[in-house]
């Protein structure tokens, strides 16, 4: 009955979005259900595969088709007409389902554990789909394997007051990181990004500085609302972000951004692409690739692939470093790889801001070119509360890194009295800031 109730919710809160997106979640629910079973039922390695293939078909399909078919199109005609030849317009009106690349890999991730042998499916149809669409997660991530949701899932769940207090206080915490923080950040991030080309160095520096805090924010607020909800309802769910900015360097930063992604990536394509197996510079084509397509992943624009190979390669520069005894003298200067890892990802940021890939190469060499200038003030109100938040965020980040503690973990010793203070003082940060809000920005992706 949990499991039949949870299900109805999660399918009516995406169908709130658009009821008729709800048929690709039910059929993607039923193709791996099937395979998942098939699969693990097979008795030839043959027959193991095929039914891999069929998910992985469907699924990759599906996306391919919402996702990726109109910027081929697009890439396809530009690339053509450097010839003379004008084709038809190819694109087609196509909305992009909310959420599709989160529950594609999360069902994916599924079936190809299966095949792995690495866990076994479940007979329960009511868990499988209620697994697929467990709204806290549907939209955008954290993107959960099925060995640590699936057994939560079939097990009987009774309400528990520490986990609820717990949950409560992180739903708070993201609400506040969202609307106070990353939503006061974009009122400037929006109009120096609208055209980087008019403003000076000091003020597109500024801005990339702090889409860098509005995005993490932005989607850590958005993880820790999923996290905080499914632990009111008693289900446990993977850490997603770690304080990412605190990182030596970009290899530790993708162990601590987005990570259940970055574990998907790594598991899932990494490895099978054969990962650091088979010499040094496969390994460095496997980093690449796998960047390249977490790119592409993001979004269906020339602008992300160029921000995942800038990942790529500087992955690569890292692995190549660390494996060179040339370079064993940077680890006594270990403390400058927080300065530098944060100013490439900062640059990596532009691509995933601009609107175009002009814009992009603009901001970029605005601030590799650095001329100084006085940063636009703009609405004076605007600046100043976007610094007053940004200094409690961060300051906030800092406390938990010095203290060695995850956010998931902040509240467990606290009273309910205590709890109680906390989340009033975030609320009414919350009612004071709150205008009107703006969409996660992962819900594009």
């Amino acid at each position: 009955m949990q499991n039949l109730l949870l299900l109805g919710v999660s399918y009516f809160f995406y169908a709130w979005w658009d009821w008729r997106f709800l048929s690709l979640i039910i059929i993607s629910s039923i193709i791996d259900y099937i395979a998942g079973l098939s699969i693990h039922n097979a008795d030839t390695d043959k027959k193991r595969k095929s039914w891999l293939v069929v998910s992985l078909i469907a699924n990759l399909g599906f996306l391919s088709i919402f996702k990726y078919y109109n910027f081929f199109a697009e890439s396809f005609t530009q690339a053509v007409s450097a010839f003379g030849w004008q084709p038809n317009d190819l694109t087609l009106n196509i909305i992009l389902p909310v959420g599709i690349s989160f529950y594609t890999f999360q069902t994916l991730s599924y079936t190809i554990d299966i095949y792995r042998k690495s866990f076994e499916p479940t007979k329960s149809v009511l868990s499988f789909f209620t697994y697929i669409a467990f709204f806290p997660q549907l939209v955008a991530g954290p993107i959960e394997r099925a060995s640590n949701l699936l057994p939560q899932i079939e097990k009987k769940r009774s309400f528990n007051k520490e986990w609820f207090n717990e949950g409560l206080l992180q739903i708070i915490i993201g609400l506040f990181r969202k609307i106070v923080i990353a939503d006061t950040l974009a009122a400037y991030v929006d109009t120096i990004y609208a055209d980087p080309s008019i403003y000076n160095s000091s003020t597109v520096l500024l801005a990339t500085f702090f889409y860098a805090f509005q995005i993490y924010f932005d989607f850590a607020g958005y993880s820790d609302i999923a996290i905080g909800t499914a632990k009111v309802m008693g289900f446990k769910f993977h850490q997603n972000f770690n304080l990412p900015y605190f990182s030596k360097s970009l290899t530790e930063f993708w162990r601590k951004w987005h990570i259940s992604l970055s574990f998907w990536l790594r598991d899932y394509l990494y490895i099978s692409l054969g990962g650091n197996r088979k010499g040094i510079k496969i390994t460095y084509r496997n980093l690449m690739i796998t960047m390249l397509l977490g790119g592409l992943w993001h979004g269906s624009s020339w602008n992300f692939i160029i921000w995942g190979g800038i990942h790529g390669l500087v992955l690569s520069i890292e692995k190549y470093m660390k494996s060179n005894p040339k370079f064993n003298f940077l680890q006594k200067i270990g403390f400058f790889g927080f300065p530098i890892t944060f100013f490439i990802v900062l640059i990596a940021w532009i691509f995933f801001r601009a609107t175009t890939l002009n814009s992009a190469i603009i901001a970029t060499k605005k601030i590799l070119l650095f001329k100084g200038g006085i940063p636009f003030i703009g609405d004076i109100n605007v600046l100043a509360n976007s610094l007053f938040v940004l200094t409690i965020g961060i300051a906030f980040d800092y406390f938990l890194f010095k203290k060695n503690i995850a956010l998931e973990n902040f509240g467990k010793n606290f009273t309910p009295l205590k709890i109680v203070v906390f989340c009033s003082i975030l609320i009414i940060f919350i009612n004071l800031f709150y205008s009107t809000s703006n969409n996660f920005i992962y819900f594009q992706f």
